[in-house]
């Protein structure tokens, strides 16, 4: 549980993607930018839509409807880009809408061990006025193959990134 107890209090950025209503820890989360297209990145993981520029920097653009399974569909006018940093990278991902900060109570927070064991995506749910809010964990989004797949691909480019 000691895992948990900084997420408790930590202010959470709220995004939704398929109408599935997901969170990171604010601290994980650098800016959003309006969605552009992803530049192709050979040999990189299924879950890798490309590459793309944000102020300078390389980042992996990651597509976060193939990950939790949802249904998938071309980029829109206003989808957004979330850029976060997990424990070994920033990453682009593709959301619907970012909502904006919550600030939650403890006692509204779930820990996802207690209501399904073995989810690896999600670090906790926390229950809002309005759903509940899945709290996304960023550090196992790839999985370690993933990883040195990325890694592989990103190589050429590895100074940009």
């Amino acid at each position: 549980m000691a895992r948990y107890a900084e997420l408790h209090m930590s202010p959470l950025v709220a995004f939704s993607v398929e109408g599935v209503s997901l969170a990171l820890p604010l601290e994980q989360v650098s800016k959003t930018v309006r969605a552009v297209a992803a530049t192709p990145l050979p040999r990189a993981p299924a879950i890798v839509c490309g590459v793309v520029n944000v102020q300078g920097l390389v980042i992996p653009m990651v597509n976060l409807r193939r990950r939790l399974g949802l249904v998938e569909r071309e980029m829109a006018l206003d989808d957004q880009l979330l850029i976060a940093r997990s424990a070994t990278r920033v990453l682009a991902m593709i959301v619907d809408a970012v909502a904006g900060v919550v600030e939650y109570d403890e006692k509204d927070f779930v820990a996802v061990e207690t209501v399904v064991g073995g989810t690896r995506l999600v670090k906790g749910i926390v229950k809002a006025p309005d759903g509940l809010l899945l709290i996304h964990d960023l550090d196992s989004f790839l999985s370690l193959d993933e990883e040195r797949e990325l890694d592989a691909a990103l190589a050429p480019v590895a100074p940009l990134v």
